[in-house]
């Protein structure tokens, strides 16, 4: 007969496994099988981790939770790629926070452009974007909140018929997988004064100058892939001498009434001469034999917009100077085409160049290759550079062999760099050349503005938010 035990004796560890051990066998084989599963799944992506942190918080609500909200997605389909991004507004039409950034903004490779003849694959293409961009709207508001698609330049050059396809299949695309709200001319193709307008209330909206007198805001160059716009604001007079636009072209001003008050803008944009486009302008001037402004050691073709382009670099080696003559033909600096008392290129009124271009703010391309080229800090939103710098880059990337390339910008990206020295020539030509700014004069890239704590993309979707979440 077994011992009773002892009152008061307690059980060793052992003991209590021994008893115990049917129990613990029974919950361990579970635990152990879903820790097999979850180590076998496949990771996430840092984007899908983003959106359920900003879909988390949107529920749960946050500091700046209380009080109406107004979501706005907005879709950027340039000739480089698309991307999209996403706000959210106080009823002040402040920005609020999503998670921890004041937008979710996610992008790829390539563009809508890149589909000419086939539009539902175009369409397609902007999926995972669509779906983790409305994945980080609260349900709730899902059918309230603007969504829109604005194409740019790139795909403008496709022409009408391709272009309109391409839209129709990405409207089919929100109407059939998306709750967002899209309107009649929801999805569309940006003209020129709409693009640089966004992109100057953008700014200007982050700086806080909206409301302040025109003087007392920046000018904007944006340079895209396909375009570039200039915006700046001009006094009331200027914008009553305004000359009236060849037929074709958008008018130079809009009137637009911001925080209380009353802007003329001056905008203009330049299609083929985006960064991307221009190399296809430049190198239509020059002769199919070797060109001064490809880096020594490359013999390809260029392609855009769907036509192929001789590029191969001289022998004796690229040139600055001569490059320059090659694109000041290409951006046609002929006071002779000019009709106005003041031209930039082409032939375009500059629009007088009054207050509201005294401080200009380059964005797009112009940081990007700054900082490729070495002499911005890609890590920081903001630099104050010089247009002479882009010069001084240039002599070092037209002089250099494409097998040197790496080793001297180790951040250009491999297919760019046959283009760097040309890149860098034009951005500098069109600067001083084109826009009539002095090459010492100081001028500020920037990739992101400070918006209270935060650091927010100057792009013009935020411009187009700004107008979505306004509209009745």
């Amino acid at each position: 007969m077994a011992a009773k035990r002892g009152i008061g004796r307690h059980d060793s560890l052992a003991d209590k496994i021994q008893r115990h051990r049917g129990v613990l066998l029974v919950i361990s084989v579970p635990i152990v099988l879903i820790g097999l599963v979850l180590l076998l799944m496949p990771g996430r992506s840092t984007s899908d981790a983003v959106v359920e942190e900003y879909t988390v918080h949107n529920r749960k609500g946050g500091p700046n939770s209380r009080g109406p909200k107004n979501y706005a997605v907005i879709f950027d389909a340039g000739s480089s790629g698309s991307r999209v991004h996403v706000y959210c507004f106080d009823q002040n039409l402040d920005l609020l926070p999503l998670g921890n950034e004041l937008e979710l903004f996610l992008q790829l490779k390539p563009g809508l452009s890149a589909y000419p003849t086939d539009p539902r694959q175009a369409a397609n293409s902007l999926v995972s974007l669509l779906d983790k961009a409305e994945a980080s709207v609260p349900r709730e508001l899902r059918p309230k909140t603007h969504v829109r698609v604005g194409a740019t330049a790139g795909l403008r050059t496709l022409g009408h018929e391709a272009s309109e396809n391409i839209l129709q299949a990405v409207r089919e695309l929100l109407r059939d997988r998306s709750m967002l709200k899209t309107e009649a001319n929801a999805v569309t193709v940006l003209d020129g004064t709409q693009e640089g307008s966004y992109q100057w209330v953008t700014i200007n909206y982050l700086l806080r100058n909206l409301g302040k007198p025109y003087s007392d805001t920046v000018g904007v160059v944006d340079l895209g892939g396909g375009s570039v716009q200039m915006a700046y604001a001009i006094s009331e007079e200027d914008a009553a001498s305004a000359p009236k636009p060849s037929e074709g072209e958008d008018t130079y001003v809009r009137e637009m009434y911001l925080k209380g008050r009353k802007y003329f803008l001056y905008v203009h944009s330049y299609l083929h001469y985006g960064l991307l486009a221009a190399r296809a302008e430049i190198l239509k001037v020059s002769d199919d034999s070797n060109n001064p402004c490809i880096v020594t050691g490359y013999d390809g073709t260029y392609k855009y917009g769907g036509e192929g382009f001789k590029a191969a670099g001289s022998q004796s080696g690229g040139s600055v100077d001569e490059c320059r003559r090659l694109t000041l033909n290409a951006l046609k600096v002929n006071d002779t085409l000019c009709t106005h008392m003041k031209c930039t290129f082409g032939g375009v009124w500059n629009g007088g160049r009054g207050g509201g271009q005294k401080n200009m703010f380059v964005a797009s391309f112009f940081f990007d290759r700054a900082a490729e080229a070495g002499f911005v800090d890609p890590k920081q939103p903001v630099a104050t550079v010089r247009p002479i710098e882009f010069e001084k880059a240039a002599k070092k990337a037209c002089s250099m062999k494409l097998e040197e390339g790496k080793s001297k910008f180790p951040r250009v990206e491999e297919e760019n760099l046959p283009y760097l020295c040309m890149d860098l020539v034009y951005q500098y030509t069109l600067l001083i050349d084109g826009f009539g700014l002095v090459p010492s004069q100081k001028i500020t890239l920037v990739k992101k503005v400070k918006y209270g704590d935060h650091a927010v993309e100057a792009a013009w979707p935020l411009g187009s938010a700004i107008e979505a979440v306004s509209s009745p």
